[in-house]
């Protein structure tokens, strides 16, 4: 069964999102051995300066490169990213573990992902150009991933 590591910074604070995230978790059971790692947020003032989110992100993306399987095949979720349609990104999953490989995602804080974090992926992935809020993307890409599954194994889900 293929592995998949979902590594985020930062706490759900809301229980409808840690609901929602159970749920979609739950869900993936049955299409994959799922692992969300959840690292603690840097502790940052409330007006940081540049070079304050610099070393936070700097410090956040040594913990991430930390807990990277080996192996894995890693998305990075950025703005900059490239975008697909479900069907094409299930069609890139499946071609990353079609030989027995692990995927792994990584969510950064809500001011990105370390420039060395990002270097080290083999995709940048961006889900909407929409803004979100931070939270939210937990949620939103275990419903991406169980999509892209339900996708490659044919069931009713994605219409």
């Amino acid at each position: 069964m293929i592995s998949v590591t979902v590594i985020t910074v930062g706490n759900l604070k809301e229980s409808y999102w840690r609901d929602a995230v159970a749920e979609y978790e739950k869900r993936l059971n049955a299409f994959c051995k799922p692992n969300v790692i959840q690292l603690k947020e840097y502790k940052l003032p409330d007006d940081p300066s540049p070079a304050e989110i610099g070393t936070a992100l700097a410090e956040e993306g040594k913990r991430i490169l930390a807990v990277i399987p080996p192996r894995a095949y890693r998305i990075a979720l950025c703005v900059e990213g490239k975008q697909f349609t479900s069907e094409a990104l299930a069609q890139r999953i499946e071609a990353a573990v079609s030989d027995g490989g692990s995927l792994c995602l990584i969510i950064g804080s809500s001011h990105g992902i370390a420039p060395e974090v990002k270097a080290a992926c083999d995709l940048r992935l961006s889900v909407s150009t929409l803004t979100f809020p931070h939270q939210m993307m937990r949620p939103l890409l275990l419903e991406v991933l169980y999509r892209s599954f339900s996708i490659l194994k044919g069931t009713k889900y994605h219409k």
